[in-house]
């Protein structure tokens, strides 16, 4: 397993030095100038005299290998420039909001999970019963609906109707409730039917009578057997929507005035910002990879096979 964990994390190398090719990639095959696009923000008039000199500046006048060579150094050095919008660090900016955006996430991630897997479990063992169709409702439910008509839905109801919850902000677990929900909801859905397709396939192998005819209870096969290996295409689902729910959550951070990295994103698209732009892309490569990562960790401790057969490569 150690060798594994040092392969993955080499890995993350190559992974690192594309993301650095992107960013820096961005800049040349983007259409706005960076100089310009900075003058504009700043409302400073982009002369010919003040372009040329903002271009030195930026180091936009040098080779593209030495930018490509000077973007790898000041990643990891967390040095992703200065806003053209606030004038301040990128990093200073983005370490600000990142934390209202894990938040969000992992309030909607403890959601999805708490609801899915009793909800994908029972309608698993119990084929065409009442909570089967309930699930699969609630999962064409869930899946149909925009997040931000759902998001306007539950401010409708639950904040300007019945006055339970904030419509904007952050602050309290009030505030989190709403937007996790929204959130949590199309993640619900699919969580719930991957367990429920996953249980009804491993009900039918053979270890699954093996375990009946020594006289186990059901209860102990359906948890620690069943339960234990269906669960797997859930993780590894988990572990792609953690990367995208931590720099994916524009819409929902929008609708509900959230102060987090998806609506700063956005808030640096429209007044093109390039350095917040390549931080994000940068940032969005990382979360990407590290989730993967701690999901290949987990999934080899709940099914040993996995180590073994990497042992064996």
């Amino acid at each position: 397993m150690g060798t594994y964990i040092i392969k993955r994390v080499l890995s993350i190398i190559p992974v690192f030095l594309l993301a650095a090719l992107l960013t820096t990639g961005m800049i040349h095959l983007s259409p706005v100038d960076p100089a310009e696009a900075y003058l504009t923000a700043a409302h400073i008039e982009p002369t010919d005299e003040i372009l040329a000199q903002k271009r030195h500046e930026f180091g936009l006048d040098q080779s593209f290998f030495i930018q490509y060579a000077n973007s790898i150094i000041k990643i990891c050095q967390l040095d992703f420039g200065i806003s053209y919008l606030s004038n301040k660090p990128v990093w200073e900016d983005v370490s600000h909001r990142i934390p209202a955006t894990i938040q969000l996430a992992l309030g909607s991630l403890a959601i999805a999970v708490l609801v899915s897997v009793p909800l994908g479990f029972f309608s698993g063992i119990r084929k065409n019963s009442a909570i089967d169709h309930f699930s699969r409702l609630l999962s064409f439910f869930g899946a149909s609906i925009p997040s931000f008509w759902l998001g306007y839905l539950l401010i409708f109801f639950f904040s300007v109707k019945l006055d339970l919850f904030p419509v904007e902000g952050i602050g309290t677990w009030q505030h989190l409730v709403l937007p996790s929900v929204t959130l949590a909801l199309p993640l619900i859905a699919m969580y719930t039917r991957l367990l429920r397709t996953s249980i009804l396939e491993n009900l039918q192998q053979p270890y699954v009578l093996f375990a009946r005819t020594r006289g186990m209870k059901e209860k102990t096969i359906m948890v620690k057997h069943v339960l234990r290996i269906a669960i797997s295409p859930m993780i590894t689902g988990l572990g792609m929507n953690l990367g995208k729910l931590l720099t994916g959550t524009i819409i929902v951070e929008t609708v509900f005035s959230w102060p987090g990295f998806g609506r700063y994103f956005i808030e640096a698209i429209f007044n093109r910002d390039l350095p917040v732009i390549q931080c994000y892309v940068f940032i969005a490569a990382g979360l990407f990879i590290f989730s993967n990562l701690i999901v290949d960790l987990i999934q080899m401790y709940i099914d040993p096979r996995i180590s073994r057969k990497e042992g064996h490569r």
